[in-house]
Formats: C-alpha cells, sequence, structure tokens
C-alpha cells in the first residue's frame, strides 16, 4: 500500500507543477474546438465535445467537419490533445519509477520474475 501511496503522491506534485501547461495545452484544445463550431455552426456544447473527443482521439463520428479550415483546424486539436495525453502518461511512468525505486529493490524483484518462470 505504501507504493500507491507514494505513486500517487508523486503523480499528483508532478501533474500539480505541470498545471499551467496542461491547462494551456486545455484551453487551446477548447478555443480551436469553438473555433471548429464557429465555422461548422455548432452551439458551444457541441462544439466543445467536438474538441475533446478528437484530442482524445475518441472520435465517435457524430460530430465532423465539412469545410477545409475545420478540417486543418482538426489536425492540430488531435496533435496538441496527443502532447497532453503523452505529458499525462509520462508523468505516471516517471512517478511509478520513482516509488518502484523506493519501496523495492532491483535485485529482488529480477528474482522474483525468475522463480515465477522456472516455477
Amino acid at each position: 500500500m505504501e507504493f500507491t501511496f507514494t505513486f500517487v503522491e508523486i503523480f499528483t506534485i508532478a501533474i500539480y507543477l505541470l498545471s499551467p501547461l496542461l491547462f494551456f495545452l486545455i484551453c487551446m484544445i477548447a478555443l480551436l474546438g469553438y473555433t471548429v463550431g464557429r465555422i461548422e455552426n455548432w452551439s458551444t456544447l457541441d462544439s466543445l465535445y467536438y474538441a475533446f473527443i478528437t484530442a482524445t482521439t475518441v472520435g465517435y463520428g457524430d460530430f465532423h467537419p465539412l469545410n477545409s479550415k475545420s478540417k486543418s483546424i482538426a489536425i492540430f486539436i488531435a496533435l496538441i490533445g496527443l502532447l497532453c495525453t503523452g505529458i499525462i502518461v509520462a508523468i505516471g511512468l516517471k512517478a511509478a519509477e520513482i516509488a518502484f525505486t523506493n519501496h523495492f529493490e532491483m535485485d529482488q524483484i529480477i528474482e522474483r520474475i525468475k522463480l515465477r518462470l522456472a516455477g
């Protein structure tokens, strides 16, 4: 359980420290989505919904741009979303690495893996 607490603590601190960057990226996604919505004559809620579905690469397909300007902006929304997701994943991986290093000796982990593979 200590490992989990260490992971959550490190992850939370890192998210907090990078929150200005993440907030900026999320605002860019929202602003670009709103711009696409204005071009496509969508409501504000539909525009934001489209932006975050595109940014997370879910892409349900219920909204899609028809205008070439909107399609170009959609590419930037997807790229910013990938960047944002990548940052969060990198934070999670680093937090897990630090938590493992703090709570487990690598020699012990390697021995446990060898024992499981042999048995």
